[in-house]
């Protein structure tokens, strides 16, 4: 039941992204040809006005097909004779729309957590090199850590994830005051893990709190961008070569992920909460990952749209869509060559694991 749940979960993420391209089209006129959810052959399909609907074989992905979307065409309410300006939010309404339910998701999960570690350190240990009286103390709300904004716990353990040891700079709220503490010595050491192990530590904790309906609220969007923030940090290992294809996962390996923390649950609740975890931040992934400019995403869209529009202003001359349309074509199949080489490798890793 976890595996479906998940698909089913991961399907609808794509649905809701498909869903904005819609509703925005609809909104501004342009018409639309056909709207489907999944892939594949058709199992189900219906004509309601103009557009046809459509349920395929393949729960992954999905489609809104809009009239001369990639090409010229007479009619005036297709996508290339809708103002540039309609266009960029047709195109960008997806990402809206995935990060809008990441950010739902969010809230239902941090509303049902017992408790949450917050931003305020609990203990700085005797032999942490981190406090002393020009330090870290005990009491102090971390508000920056090297120059990065921290607004959840979260956020400082993603600043710190892959920093070698060294100095750095803090900001601090003490005693209501804000409190700039220069080159803190930031040197991991072995020390008790707290589950009977050892581990690489600062030596120091943070404060624990009970949730309540006061502290949800203020929680949601901050962790919400702790995910746009994880995604940034995945991007940039991948592009520096610290992570790989071998590190990248796909809706194969995403759905088996997310079975897995279900399964590690002690209760149906927590099985539920964890997927639904891991499904806040799948959408806000989603949301970033298509804004990128890359062709055959709706960022590549977005920066062809806005330079076609720039060239054509300059120019007073009109660029035929098929060209580009030809380059996101070619992106598709470049994307769908990844998507393959990383669904064979999730494959490869269940079946050997």
């Amino acid at each position: 039941m976890s595996i479906v749940f998940a698909i089913l979960l991961f399907s609808l993420l794509i649905f809701v992204h498909e869903l904005g391209h819609f509703l925005t089209a609809k909104l501004f006129g342009v018409q639309v040809n056909e709207f489907s959810m999944f892939m594949g052959p058709a199992i189900a399909r219906w004509q309601r006005g103009e557009t046809q609907y459509s349920i395929r074989c393949i729960p992954i992905g999905g489609y809104c097909a809009m009239e001369g979307e990639d090409e010229d065409t007479d009619n005036p309410r297709s996508f290339q004779k809708a103002a540039w300006w309609k266009r960029l939010i047709i195109l960008a309404a997806g990402s809206v729309m995935n990060f809008l339910a990441g950010v739902l998701i969010v809230a239902v999960v941090l509303g049902n957590q017992p408790g949450f570690v917050t931003t305020e350190l609990a203990t700085v240990e005797p032999w942490s090199m981190v406090g002393g009286e020009n330090g870290l103390q005990p009491g102090d709300k971390i508000l920056r850590f090297n120059g990065e904004r921290i607004s959840v716990y979260e956020d400082f353990t993603l600043a710190t994830m892959m920093l070698p040891d060294g100095n750095y700079d803090v900001v601090v709220s003490r005693n209501g005051e804000k409190v700039f503490i220069e080159a803190v010595p930031m040197i991991r050491q072995e020390a008790d893990d707290g589950r009977g192990g050892k581990a690489m530590l600062y030596g120091i904790s943070f404060k624990a709190e009970g949730t309540t309906a006061a502290s949800v609220p203020g929680r949601i969007l901050p962790t919400a961008f702790n995910y746009v923030k994880t995604v940034i940090v995945s991007l940039r290992m991948l592009l520096t070569g610290q992570a790989g294809i071998q590190d990248m996962t796909g809706p194969v390996g995403i759905v088996q992920i997310m079975s897995e923390s279900a399964e590690a649950a002690d209760s149906a609740g927590g099985a539920l909460l964890n997927m639904l975890y891991f499904g806040g931040f799948i959408a806000i992934n989603l949301a970033v990952m298509n804004l990128l400019p890359i062709p055959a995403l709706d960022g590549g869209r977005i920066l062809g749209l806005v330079l076609v529009t720039g060239i054509e202003s300059a120019t007073k001359k009109k660029i035929d869509p098929k060209y580009e349309g030809y380059i996101h074509g070619i992106g598709m199949i470049l994307l769908l060559i990844l998507m393959a080489v990383i669904l064979l490798k999730d494959i490869f890793t269940i079946f050997k694991g």
